[in-house]
């Protein structure tokens, strides 16, 4: 995943399970309102939403906006541009995955034809 360089400016995220929007407000210096706006426009930003529709932010969306906050205010993209950086992003963490996959299951074939000789 991209860590962005300013984000070391921004407060360490805790180690909580879950966190408010007024939280994540504080630890990505991102009004909520805009929080709010990205969850419509980044497919990958879905916070658990509880008791009277109150977001409840995990770890991994706080780092996603936080990369989003990077993208757009840093280094310019517009919300398209993020948008496609964070999907291209996730393909290659995808096509990663299934590489290992792969490799996994000739090792346990290879490792299968040796403990069967």
């Amino acid at each position: 995943m991209l860590e962005p360089s300013n984000n070391n400016e921004l407060p360490p995220i805790p180690g909580k399970r879950y966190f408010t929007i007024g939280e994540v407000s504080d630890l990505c210096q991102v009004k909520p309102h805009v929080l709010r706006y990205w969850e419509q426009e980044f497919p990958q930003l879905k916070p658990v939403k509880r008791r009277g529709n109150r977001r409840y932010y995990q770890r991994q969306d706080v780092v996603m906006i936080r990369q989003i906050r990077s993208l757009l205010y840093e280094q310019g993209y517009t919300i398209g541009g993020a948008r496609l950086q964070l999907s291209d992003a996730d393909k290659e963490g995808e096509k990663l995955s299934a590489d290992a996959i792969r490799d996994m299951l000739n090792e346990l074939e290879e490792i299968k034809s040796i403990l069967n000789s």
